[in-house]
């Protein structure tokens, strides 16, 4: 047994999903959204789900935290089922323990709300006294670097980056152990991105977060992931850490997010080959795809042609 796998079998598994699925429509005209993914979330790592707009990733963050119910599978947290129905108390305990930081920070705050109401909101009817939610908002807000005056004003008041970091005292304020980021900071400019990654990494070593990240950027999963998953149409098609993934990419849709991503240095971006990744070079007809450890972390989808490839491609 290797040395990862034994790092894999001693941390803690704090999220299980097994063969998730989600379809939306009706029984006539049904749309699988999600096709049936598993994956583990280890305690204080952040885990990255990337794909192209519309392949299901977000899906997969809102089945989690049960904003849209799923068709089949198993999610379990610490080892409670998630899906399906659920008791009263559990459902309240995990509304505490799983927050989610929405894409658009603008879209996800109630602009008749004042800040203090919206970052409380999750606090009230739990029998907390006022004194302590108004102590734990202030926190929250000191936390993600706001004045504590500020919760008196509406969110209009705010810049983009401002109003995500609010998401982020809204998520903070619950004492949560496990933050769901659904593109915390595609709709932010440039400079203040780093802001907020170098704001939500410090929280997580200050509090002992763990992450599932959400994003179409690999560049910026590289930076913020221990472990990143490629989904495609609603199926994973490969995951393994950041550096195997950006060093050692397998799946011909791995090869051409990774192509896409700008180079800083103009003379290597003139040189750079774009990969178009076409299904069609997948011959699944007579030999289906398996998922597959095809190194120790290293998963892929394939069949057994495209796993035979990515073997002599991994030993060359």
């Amino acid at each position: 047994m290797s040395e990862l796998q034994k790092d894999a079998q001693q941390r803690e598994v704090i999220l299980q999903v097994r063969d998730l699925q989600v379809t939306f429509g009706s029984r006539r005209h049904p749309f699988r959204a999600v096709k049936g993914v598993s994956f583990d979330v280890y305690k204080g790592e952040t885990f990255g789900i990337v794909g192209e707009s519309g392949s299901g990733k977000t899906t997969i963050g809102r089945a989690i935290i049960r904003v849209v119910p799923a068709s089949g599978g198993s999610v379990k947290f610490h080892g409670q089922e998630l899906t399906g129905r659920i008791s009263h108390a559990l459902d309240r305990e995990i509304t505490q323990k799983i927050q989610m930081i929405f894409q658009d920070p603008m879209a996800s705050l109630n602009e008749r709300a004042k800040i203090d109401y919206i970052v409380s909101e999750g606090l009230l009817g739990r029998g907390i006294p006022k004194e302590e939610i108004h102590a734990r908002v202030e926190k929250a807000l000191r936390d993600v670097g706001l004045l504590p005056e500020f919760a008196s004003r509406f969110p209009h008041e705010f810049s983009g980056g401002q109003r995500q970091r609010i998401g982020i005292a809204r998520a903070l304020v619950m004492n949560p152990e496990f933050i769901i980021a659904d593109e915390p900071i595609s709709a932010l400019d440039v400079s203040i991105r780093a802001q907020v990654l170098n704001l939500m990494s410090q929280l997580q070593k200050q509090r002992g977060l763990t992450y599932l990240f959400i994003s179409h950027d690999l560049s910026v999963m590289r930076f913020i992931c221990d472990r990143i998953a490629v989904v495609h149409k609603g199926l994973i098609v490969e995951m393994a850490d950041s550096e195997t993934l950006f060093h050692h990419p397998l799946h011909p849709y791995t090869r051409a997010l990774l192509s896409a991503i700008p180079q800083p240095n103009p003379e290597v971006e003139k040189r750079k080959v774009l990969e178009v990744y076409d299904p069609s070079c997948h011959h699944y007809e007579t030999d289906g795809p398996v998922w597959t450890e095809i190194e120790p972390g290293h998963f892929l989808l394939g069949n057994q042609e495209e796993l035979a490839a990515a073997r002599e491609r991994l030993n060359a």
